[in-house]
């Protein structure tokens, strides 16, 4: 047995022996590769940090600053660290950390008390190295607390040394970096900028159709071990993002605003509610390049508290909300009325109508049609808004300045369906624009095959088919340019983080819709519909102007609802500006009235035209009205409906006509301006 024992010895010795001189030899051939494993290895436990990017500005087209990113901080707390266990004098632990940590976190950045404790003292959290205190924490406020730590510091001298070495035992503290968005203009521009969730992502706005250039890249901070054991650092820096250039006008902007806020306290409270309407759009733009230098609707929110909804309704109903009916409250209100919302334009599509019948040869400048005070078309009776009373003759240009709808589905008639739906596609009617705006809707419309001559008649003014505010204000600027239609956009430039371009943004001319000539006699028809025509409560004495009214009759007709509009231009001859104001339901005894819109596109040219240095150019009386049009007919827009409105052959968005459903082919009435 001693034999064994003694041969097991040997052979536990012999290969200890064996093994010692294996790592000798592998220590002296290969212990400087192995060395290099171990210190990436470590290089990783000793730090590794992200700093982040700055995310770019948002500028209105003078440079004012609309979103930016401001540096702010995290508080972490290393919990392992602060409960770091020392020894005293009698050998026993002590935590000499806990207590003046909590005492400084506590009375310099005001945190929670409470809640640092539990933290140090959970089983989950006692040894984690990273737990957030606290977010945006300002440059300011970090300062304040570095200057608490240092008791070098003159304004330190009084302390006693017992507060010197309590405050020196402050550990396991430290600041992360990081940016936050911020909106100096607040709720201005909101529906034109958007804003972030968390600082770099965004869906609404600017923010969200250009969020991959206003991003940067991250960069990292880590440090490890060299071959002498010792630190180093090496930090790639981050990548800022890049600066957006807008065409936005913020001035332009608080001038809509006020115009909004001014109709907003004339109509409020009145026999529909307290809201002013149910909504009101404004869209301002170059018609010589397509640039939107100005767009707003009355759901303003605050950019920099996008979810507050005291605004919109009471405490008692956000507490009644579900997760579900509160997103799709916020995202109602976030979206986009001007560029999002569909709906019948009504007579400001009359232009186009008329365009059309130029355009294709079926009408002349010269022709004239005669208004009973409505039209019969297969059998229906379609009235005007004069109607029992009537327009009698008008010619072409009068029949736009009296918004006669008689005379347009005349007109209609001559253009036949099949050139009046090509002229649709030509004017991107129901297509979207391309605005570099997320959250763009397309209209809908008939086809050829669909339309019949009741669809085509009602289309000529507007009704039965549905359009956005940004696609009719892109055409209209088409039929007053001279015929160019540019693609509507709110960027011009983009920027690197020193401010030098690197991108610009330039017009795009997508197609011609009309001729000059055609341009020059809509612009001149346009100008009796502000001279003493339909659209005269729009009008800035001393300025040469155009402009076209609008009412829509909204479903179910039998409620009395309508859409009111007016878009208008200055000066005459050369256009600079365009106007396009939209009320949808506003809150009066009779919605069907387009001085609620006139008036508040009178307000904004009345401060708009002197901002664009855009100067009186009407030395005496406006010019009058195309003879005769004015004599026979009032301001067609402010006569009060009937009594009783029966329901119309019109089409609800821009589907299946209501013949298809019933009605009956009795004489019909299609009330419209």
């Amino acid at each position: 047995m001693s034999k064994k024992l003694v041969g097991l010895f040997l052979a536990v010795i012999l290969a200890l022996v064996a093994l010692a001189v294996r790592i000798t030899y592998i220590n002296a051939t290969s212990g400087a590769q192995y060395e290099r494993i171990v210190l990436s290895q470590t290089q990783q436990q000793y730090e590794n940090r992200v700093i982040p990017f700055k995310r770019g500005d948002i500028l209105d087209r003078n440079g004012t600053i609309l979103a930016t990113s401001e540096r702010v901080y995290s508080v972490i707390l290393d919990c392992k660290v602060t409960n770091t266990v020392s020894t005293d004098a009698a050998g026993n632990e002590v935590q000499n950390y806990v207590e003046p940590t909590i005492d400084a976190l506590v009375n310099v950045l005001g945190l929670d008390e409470e809640d640092i404790r539990g933290r140090l003292t959970s089983e989950d959290t006692k040894d984690s190295q990273y737990q957030v205190l606290k977010t945006g924490i300002s440059i300011d406020e970090r300062q304040a607390f570095e200057d608490y730590l240092d008791t070098e510091s003159e304004e330190n001298a009084d302390l006693s040394d017992e507060e010197k070495e309590a405050r020196g035992n402050v550990r396991g503290v430290w600041f992360e970096e990081n940016y936050e968005r911020v909106y100096p203009m607040n709720s201005q521009a909101c529906d034109l900028i958007g804003f972030t969730y968390d600082g770099t992502t965004a869906d609404w706005g600017i923010e969200g159709y250009y969020s991959s250039l206003l991003n940067g890249v991250d960069g990292r901070q880590y440090g490890y071990y060299n071959e002498d054991s010792d630190v180093e650092q090496n930090i790639v820096e981050p990548v800022d993002g890049k600066n957006v250039v807008s065409t936005i006008d913020i001035n332009i902007q608080q001038i809509i605003r006020t115009a909004i806020e001014n109709y907003n306290g004339r109509m409020a409270g009145g026999p529909n509610g307290e809201d002013s309407a149910e909504n009101v759009g404004v869209i301002v733009m170059d018609p010589d390049t397509g640039e939107i230098l100005g767009m707003d609707s009355s759901d303003w929110y605050d950019l920099n508290n996008p979810r507050d909804l005291t605004a919109f309704y009471t405490e008692e109903e956000i507490a009644a909300m579900d997760n579900e009916t509160m997103l799709d409250n916020l995202n109602s209100i976030w979206r986009n009325f001007c560029i999002s919302d569909t709906y019948e334009p009504g007579s400001t599509f009359k232009p186009l109508t008329v365009a059309a019948a130029l355009e294709s040869g079926s009408i002349s400048q010269n022709d004239s049609f005669y208004c009973e005070g409505y039209y019969t078309v297969s059998g229906q009776m379609i009235r005007c808004a004069v109607y029992p009373g009537a327009h009698y003759e008008l010619s072409v240009a009068q029949a736009l300045a009296q918004s006669c709808n008689a005379c347009l589905m005349q007109i209609g008639e001559q253009i036949g369906i099949s050139d009046f739906v090509r002229y649709q596609k030509i004017f991107n009617s129901g297509s979207k624009t391309g605005i570099d705006l997320p959250g763009e809707s397309s209209g809908v419309l008939f086809t050829e095959d669909e339309m019949g001559p009741v669809e085509l008649a009602t289309s000529t003014f507007g009704q039965g088919f549905n359009c956005t505010m940004i696609q009719e204000a892109a055409a209209f600027c088409s039929l007053i340019n001279g015929g160019y239609y540019y693609t509507p956009h709110v960027v011009s430039a983009v920027t690197d983080s020193s401010g030098s371009v690197v991108q610009t943004m330039d017009s795009m001319l997508k197609s011609q819709t009309v001729s000059q000539e055609t341009s020059d006699f809509i612009r001149e028809a346009l100008a009796g519909s502000v001279n003493g025509g339909s659209g005269s409560s729009a009008k800035v004495e001393g300025y040469s102007m155009g402009g076209k009214t609008g009412t829509a009759q909204k479903f179910p007709r039998s409620e009395g609802k309508y859409l009111v509009s007016f878009i208008g231009f200055a000066p005459l001859d050369d256009p600079e500006v365009v106007v396009y104001v939209v009320v949808d339901e506003p809150n009066a005894a009779n919605q069907a009235d387009s001085t609620y819109a006139q008036l508040i596109a009178k307000e904004i040219f009345t401060e708009l035209l002197p901002y664009l240095n855009i100067y009186p150019d009407e030395t005496g009386d406006a010019e009058e009205t195309p003879a005769g049009a004015a004599e026979q007919g009032a301001d067609n827009e402010n006569l009060p409906a009937p009594a009783e409105t029966p329901e119309d052959e019109s089409v609800e968005n821009g589907g299946n006509s209501l013949l298809d459903e019933g009605i009956s082919n009795s004489e019909q009435e299609l009330l419209e301006e």
